[in-house]
C-alpha cells in the first residue's frame, strides 16, 4: 500500500522545506550527494547521518565530510555500526565482490536489512532533533535489484515511522523523502551537474584499488560509467577500468 506521506517524486518544490529541519541519510555515494544537494535546493537545514558500518573500506565515509563541508551541512554524524559481527555480505565479509557485470539476481554485495536499519537509526535522530523529514538516496531504476530500494519499502517505512515514535503517536507524522526513487543514473548524474555538485567528491565504489582509483568492474561503477556516459558527462572519479 502507497502512503502519500513517502514522497516518491522525482522533483522536489523550490522553498518546500524553508525553515524546516531534515535529516539526510548520507553514505559518501553519488546517490545520496545529489539528494543532500535536493534537499538544501529545497529549502531545508541539512543535518546529515553517516553509518559506519565497518564496511570493506572507509573511502564513502571520507566522502561524505567532503560533501558535507561542500553543502555547509548544520551538523553530521558518523555513527559507527559494525555490521561485520553480521556478515553475510561481499562489504561486511570476507567475500569477493563480484566484477562480471550487472545480473538479474540479488547480487552478495547485498546486506542484510541495511537501509531498514539504517533509515531505523536516521529516524530515532530525527525525532530526538525535532526534525519531521528524512531523506534517503534509494533508487529503484539503475540498481543491483536491494529489496530496501523498492518504493513499497519507502512507503511501508513511512508508515511504519508514524506507528513506532511517539511523534507518530501525537499525529505528527514523519515524511520520509526518497526524491531520486524513479530517476536512471542518467538523470542522477544530470541532476548532481545541474546542482553545481562535484561528482568528483562522491565515491561508488565497493572495491577501491590499493592506488586510491575506483574498480571499474563492480555493479556500482558499472552502473555509475554507464549513467554519466548516457547522460553526455565525464564522470571525473580516477577508474582502474573503464567498461
Amino acid at each position: 500500500m502507497m502512503d502519500n506521506r513517502a514522497n516518491i517524486a522525482a522533483g522536489m518544490a523550490a522553498g518546500q522545506g524553508h525553515g524546516r529541519r531534515a535529516v539526510v541519510l548520507l553514505s559518501g555515494g553519488l546517490d545520496s550527494m545529489v539528494t543532500a544537494g535536493l534537499a538544501r535546493e529545497a529549502g531545508y537545514e541539512i543535518c546529515a547521518l553517516t553509518i559506519d558500518y565497518n564496511q570493506r573500506h572507509a573511502r564513502e565515509i571520507d566522502a561524505a565530510r567532503t560533501i558535507v563541508g561542500a553543502l555547509g551541512v548544520k551538523r553530521h554524524v558518523v555513527l559507527p555500526l559494525d555490521l561485520r559481527q553480521f556478515g553475510g555480505s561481499a562489504l561486511t565479509d570476507d567475500i569477493a565482490v563480484p566484477k562480471g557485470g550487472v545480473g538479474v539476481d540479488i547480487p552478495v554485495t547485498y546486506v542484510p536489512a541495511r537501509n531498514l536499519v539504517f533509515l531505523s537509526l536516521t529516524l530515532a535522530w530525527a525525532e530526538a532533533l525535532g526534525a519531521r523529514d528524512i531523506f534517503i538516496g534509494v533508487n529503484a531504476l539503475d540498481y543491483s535489484g536491494y529489496p530496501d530500494c523498492r518504493p513499497e519499502f519507502i512507503a511501508g517505512f513511512a508508515a511504519l515511522a508514524d506507528l513506532a515514535t511517539k511523534a507518530g503517536a501525537q499525529g505528527e507524522s514523519f515524511a520520509i523523502h526518497a526524491p531520486l526513487q524513479h530517476l536512471g543514473k542518467a538523470d542522477i548524474a544530470r541532476a548532481a551537474y545541474r546542482l553545481g555538485l562535484d561528482a568528483g567528491m562522491s565515491w561508488s565504489c565497493y572495491d577501491p584499488q590499493p592506488d586510491g582509483s575506483a574498480c571499474g568492474l563492480c555493479d556500482s561503477c558499472r552502473l555509475r560509467l554507464a549513467g554519466f556516459a548516457e547522460a553526455g558527462l565525464e564522470d571525473p572519479l580516477r577508474y582502474a577500468t573503464r567498461v
